[in-house]
């Protein structure tokens, strides 16, 4: 028997319903993921399960002595009290003396002591105080540390305690990965996985839920659609729905279009032999005008600048740390144009003031970072400053005109805003009533605006439903300027970067060619070097400023060493003798020409292309020679 059942739930806010006749269940055991686009109800459904919002129609059936715990979606900004304190209140009213005595014994008031003694043991308390331990331990949870002061993910494992402190047969996760970093969606990941109830959850995360849905339930129009399979097997079925169902539209749009020109002849159709024929018109017209259409896909474009010159970006033995922190030490690289760089670690790390090191907002304090040429820069804050809560969702994006021009075409504000799905009045609204999916939409669309070369994105997709991400990434792949993007959507990094700036300890870091798995299979052994880099990285803390010991290099042959010095000129004069040999087909008579002369010149650019890469290849190599 299903441990909770929906029975022909509707629920409406308005003239189309989020939920129409639906029914859902929740067997012993399973992992359901709810997936669907941002606004479709999945928060939602998740509400009507959890029994905090009634339906207007249909039933709610949970079988006797079922527990149900809910892990929300944002963090509570009003909770006060320590780890023991947040956790015991799972618990209810015994969880309040239990707080009580906690607080008590760290005071030493005995007096209160024996008193709340007295009421745990009449109310059988001291089980769930053990209860409340075990689950501490098993969390690596500090029990007296302030809750306000955790960071945002220790502050989700401590909900999550509190959720499970209550036993629940069924546990509720709504977008439990958002704002978390790597380390902890992988520890959540593999904690969930673990656990004895049953799962219901919603993730935009495709790795999360490819590791651990055994179901997946589509919000669709209104409708429930269930599929018993993973992720991957899933976006298959899903194709193969959606062509089916375009088929069947369009083969009854054609036979409602031969029944109106039949209705439209005369006389004939309203005779008496031919009334059914005329119900049946009615009842296709019905059919027509109740059906729901889906939402139209979102239409990102960049608005692309002139090209950058081919160095973006030079990095050399770049060194910053705060008094009490290292951020890099000793780090090294050139990101070229059309690159697309990921940056990877733990929050708190330093990617945010590696991004600002990059872009001269703050200056190294060894080492150097130089700029390239003819640079537009396009940046996306995870922070949303950009946004002015007070205006419009339109007058966020546009300046002095109602018109934006992206790639030479203008565009009414309104006809763009559509492009990213705001629908005319959600444009003229105020950002304040946005969701965080929206919110995030409409920054993409305020960057996107901007002519750029250089796109800085700062966890762009949270908040993002599945097939916004899917087409963020194919714009990305496609953008012919560079991008550096700091995300935790392991699968977005996967599909979007060609190489990686890893932190990989406190003040190390590192550069890996392709994603998050090809970083996972290049990483060093840190466990083994654990204690060196710990001493290094304290070494570093009680100076910042004092200049880091060099890094080990190879010793190159004279010969090599020769060559590694004179690559970069070489690599120079023969950028200078492709700009100067493309300039000359520009030339309004180069083609004009003998046809043997014209073959000639382009095999010459041609050659001088491979000499160029052949040097990029040779430089690599004796780069990574140097620096081991």
């Amino acid at each position: 028997m299903a441990l909770l059942f929906l029975r022909d739930i509707s629920l409406s806010f308005g003239a189309a319903p989020l939920l129409n006749k639906i029914h859902f269940q929740v067997e012993t055991g399973e992992r359901v993921c709810i997936v669907g686009r941002n606004g479709e109800g999945k928060s939602t459904l998740l509400k009507v399960i959890e029994g905090i919002q009634p339906a207007d129609e249909g039933s709610r059936i949970v079988q006797d002595g079922v527990k149900i715990a809910k892990l929300q979606q944002d963090v509570p900004h009003d909770i006060q009290g320590s780890v023991f304190d947040v956790v015991a209140l799972g618990l209810g009213d015994i969880g309040e003396t239990l707080k009580a005595y906690h607080h008590a014994a760290l005071e030493g008031d005995m007096d209160q002591l024996e008193k709340l003694q007295h009421k745990i043991e009449a109310q059988n308390g001291w089980d769930m105080n053990q209860q409340v331990d075990t689950i501490l331990s098993k969390l690596d949870l500090p029990a007296d540390d302030e809750f306000a002061s955790l960071s945002g993910g220790m502050k989700r494992r401590v909900l999550l305690a509190q959720a499970l402190i209550q036993k629940p047969d069924i546990l509720l996760l709504d977008e439990p990965t958002n704002h978390l970093d790597i380390p902890s969606i992988q520890w959540l990941e593999g904690f969930v996985k673990n656990l004895r109830c049953a799962l219901v959850f919603i993730t935009h995360d495709r790795a999360f839920l490819q590791a651990l849905a055994t179901r997946i339930v589509e919000v669709d129009r209104g409708q429930l659609y269930s599929w018993d399979c993973d992720y991957a097997t899933y976006l298959e079925r899903k194709q193969a729905q959606l062509e089916s169902e375009a088929k069947s539209n369009s083969e009854f749009d054609k036979k409602l279009a031969q029944e109106e020109v039949w209705i439209r002849q005369g006389i004939k159709a309203r005779r008496t032999r031919n009334e059914g024929r005329v119900r049946a018109l009615e009842k296709l017209r019905l059919e027509r005008q109740a059906r729901r259409s889906q939402q139209g896909s979102a239409n990102l474009q960049v608005n692309v600048a002139d090209t950058s010159g081919k160095k973006v970006i030079k990095i050399e033995h770049l060194c910053f740390g705060w008094p009490d922190k290292t951020i890099v030490q000793d780090f090294s690289t050139v990101i070229m144009r059309g690159d697309k760089v990921g940056l990877i670690g733990p929050n708190g790390c330093g990617k945010s003031t590696l991004l600002k090191l990059l872009l001269g907002q703050e200056q190294p304090q060894q080492g150097k970072v130089e700029l390239g040429t003819n640079l537009q820069i396009a940046y996306f804050d995870q922070h949303r400053a950009k946004l002015n809560e007070e205006l419009s969702v339109a007058e966020n994006v546009m300046d002095s005109s109602d018109y934006v021009e992206i790639n030479g075409q203008r565009k009414h504000i309104i006809g763009y805003l559509s492009d990213f799905l705001f629908a005319p009045d959600r444009a003229r609204q105020p950002v304040k009533s946005l969701s965080g999916g929206e919110r995030n939409r409409l920054l993409l669309a305020q960057v996107f605006a901007k002519p750029s070369n250089l796109l800085i994105l700062d966890e762009p997709t949270n908040d993002l439903d599945v097939e916004t991400l899917e087409l963020l990434e194919d714009l990305l792949l496609n953008y012919q300027g560079t991008v550096l993007i700091v995300s935790h959507d392991r699968a977005f990094l996967n599909n979007v970067v060609t190489s990686s700036i890893v932190f990989d300890a406190p003040g190390l870091v590192n550069e890996y060619v392709g994603g998050y798995d090809d970083w996972l299979r290049q990483r060093p052994n840190l466990e083994a070097n654990a204690g060196a880099n710990k001493s290094s990285a304290n070494k570093q803390t009680k100076n910042a400023t004092q200049a880091p010991a060099p890094k080990t290099e190879k010793k190159l042959s004279y010969k090599d060493q020769r060559e590694y010095d004179a690559l970069p000129g070489l690599i120079e004069q023969l950028e200078t003798q492709l700009e100067t040999l493309s300039g000359q087909i520009a030339e309004p008579d180069f083609y004009q020409q003998e046809q043997t002369k014209i073959d000639k010149h382009l095999a010459k650019i041609q050659h001088k292309e491979q000499e160029l890469e052949q040097a990029f290849e040779r430089w690599e190599e004796l780069e990574g020679l140097v620096n081991g």
